[in-house]
Order: C-alpha cells, then sequence, then structure tokens
C-alpha cells in the first residue's frame, strides 16, 4: 500500500490513541479503544495514486477569466475524485461559470495530508503562480482533528491565512471541519469522540476565520445521512474521503456563498437582503452563531452589523444565513 494510501488509516489510528484520555474522561474503557484503534487502520485507507490535478479553465464562455484559488487538504485536492471535473473546486468553477457567463480559472495548490499550519506555504506557492485571487476557498480541519493538533494552533494558523488573503482584497469562503464522526468504518464510541472534536474545531473556526473578515459555510454530517444511507456511492475506494457524488453534495452547499462574494448571486439572495428568521437566519453573537452553524451543515456566518455597530456586549456581531444549495449545470 503507497503512503497516501494508508494517510487515513495512520490519521484514524493516531487520533484513536490519543482519545485515551478523553475516553477516560467519558467514562469508556481503555481497552475498547484500543481495540477500535486497531480495528479502524485495518478497514481505512485503501491505496490511492493522489488526487487529480484539476488546475485550468473552466466554462466556455468568453471574456477574462475569473480566478479562483482553493487551498487546503486532501478534500480540496479532491482525494477519491476519479477525474479533475468531480473536485470541490472543479464542480465549483464549473458552477460560478456557469452562473456567471465567463470562464472560471482555478489554481488549486490543496495539498493531501495538509494541516491548517500548511497553509501559509500553500498561499505563497498560489500568489507565486496568480496575479489576484477573485475569491478563495478553504478547506481544513480533518487532519487537525486526527492528529489532535492544539485547537486554538490550529485556527491560528487558518486567521493568519485568511487575515492575509483579506489585506489583499480577496473575499475568503472557508468550510469548516466535516464531522469525522460520520466516517463508516469507524465504530461507537470512537466515532463520538471524533464528532465531539470536529464540532469543537468547526465552531472555534468559524470565530476565527469571521473575525478575520472570511464567511464561513458548515460542512459539519452534511453527507452523514446519505452516507449511512449509501456508503458506497458516498464513499471513495478508501471508505474515508468522499467520492464524486460526496464532493458535489460539498460543492453545492459552498457554491451560493461563493458565487455571493464574487457578487454572482440572484439579487434576491445576496448577502445584504435582510435575514428571514422563518428559516432560521438572523443576526447575534458570532460565538453562538458558531456553534448553532456547527451542528447545522450548510449554514453560512459572516460578518454583520448591527445599529451601525460590528460589535455588542458580547463581541463581534454576526450573520447566520441558510442560502440554500445550488444545483450545479454543466457548461
Amino acid at each position: 500500500m503507497s503512503e497516501l494510501g494508508r494517510l487515513a488509516g495512520k490519521a484514524l489510528g493516531a487520533a484513536a490513541g490519543t482519545a485515551l484520555a478523553g475516553a477516560a474522561a467519558a467514562g469508556l474503557g481503555y481497552g475498547l479503544i484500543q481495540a477500535e484503534a486497531k480495528i479502524t487502520r485495518r478497514i481505512v485507507g485503501r491505496p490511492f495514486d493522489g488526487a487529480p490535478d484539476d488546475d485550468g479553465v473552466y466554462g466556455a464562455a468568453p471574456g477574462d477569466p475569473v480566478q479562483l484559488l482553493v487551498l487546503g487538504d486532501s478534500s480540496a485536492a479532491g482525494m477519491g475524485a476519479d477525474n479533475r471535473y468531480q473536485t470541490i473546486g472543479a464542480i465549483l468553477s464549473t458552477g460560478l461559470a456557469a452562473i456567471m457567463g465567463r470562464p472560471v480559472e482555478l489554481t488549486n495548490e490543496a495539498v493531501v495530508g495538509a494541516e491548517s499550519s500548511h497553509l501559509s506555504v500553500q498561499l505563497s506557492r498560489a500568489l507565486a503562480r496568480m496575479d489576484q485571487p477573485d475569491v478563495a476557498v478553504i478547506l481544513i480541519g480533518a487532519n487537525d482533528v486526527t492528529h489532535r493538533i492544539d485547537r486554538a494552533v490550529s485556527v491560528q494558523h487558518l486567521q493568519r491565512t485568511v487575515r492575509y488573503l483579506r489585506t489583499l482584497d480577496v473575499p475568503v469562503v472557508v468550510a469548516t471541519c466535516p464531522d469525522l464522526g460520520t466516517v463508516e468504518p469507524v465504530p461507537f464510541p470512537l466515532n463520538r469522540l471524533l464528532r465531539q472534536w470536529s464540532r469543537e474545531l468547526a465552531t472555534a473556526q468559524t470565530v476565527a476565520a469571521v473575525e478575520a473578515g472570511a464567511r464561513t459555510v458548515s460542512v459539519g454530517d452534511l453527507l452523514g445521512p446519505e452516507f449511512e444511507a449509501s456508503p458506497a456511492v458516498m464513499f471513495s475506494q478508501d471508505r474515508f474521503h468522499p467520492s464524486a457524488a460526496g464532493y458535489a453534495r460539498v460543492a453545492s452547499a459552498l457554491l451560493p456563498t461563493v458565487a455571493a462574494e464574487v457578487d454572482a448571486w440572484p439579487e434576491n439572495a445576496t448577502r445584504d437582503t435582510e435575514p428571514e428568521p422563518g428559516r432560521g437566519e438572523g443576526i447575534g453573537a458570532l460565538d453562538d452563531a458558531a456553534e448553532r452553524a456547527a451542528s447545522s451543515p450548510g449554514t453560512e456566518v459572516g460578518p454583520a452589523e448591527l445599529r451601525g455597530d460590528h460589535s455588542g456586549p458580547r463581541g463581534p456581531w454576526a450573520m447566520l444565513r441558510r442560502r440554500g444549495e445550488h444545483e450545479v449545470t454543466d457548461v
């Protein structure tokens, strides 16, 4: 088995090893967690040759291409996709091209196995290849969870990357940490620990990214129900990374926010419209919005004002939106 093929199994095995302290605190058996770690390492991690190279121009319309930058880990790189058109970056590019009637040029610097600490290097490489991104998308967090990176350190790296992009006037959309408790081969109670860690990181990522000027979209257990019902369809062959169908589901949740950031979303769905309380939308404290988003996949959180102020007694205001999903159309 190749190193890439062993990556998922090693990562989850490491997480299981460090779960022992948490398991003890939760009253779970040491031997049970150890046994589950061994099972997980055996099941997860069938080999991949890597992720497809999805850099390039998407859409056949005339005009200067919209510059889309993607940073992050294996989910951003597209590990598990069969070809370049099935990655999240490619699906977003195709969708944006269809909405805007312009080509979209994708620059993807995501790396399989990346943690949040690797984002600054990815950004440096990207900016050496492109003049000015029109919008950046970051998908990161799963490896921070499985490698048990300190949450404060993890979000500090993410926030630094977002802040730098915002100094360049680049809009940023962050897909927060997925719920690793939905990974089908991981048994109970290890899956409960992974779910807890994933949601805690997603909440912290939301606060850090929004404070730095980004908008976040919670991935959470977006794929959970579909994975449970059709694991052979939604998982790729390693039973850890999404399949093409899984990536399309994630991209459909991200596309409305990415399109809004380049002023391409329909006028009645732009970020400047009033929130709809009936849809669970509204303005409130950022920490509250982050917690709600972490448990509600597909939810967007971004900076907001209330009566002319950006902050209230409990810190920054945030807008919570549920834009819904957009059906991606081939162009």
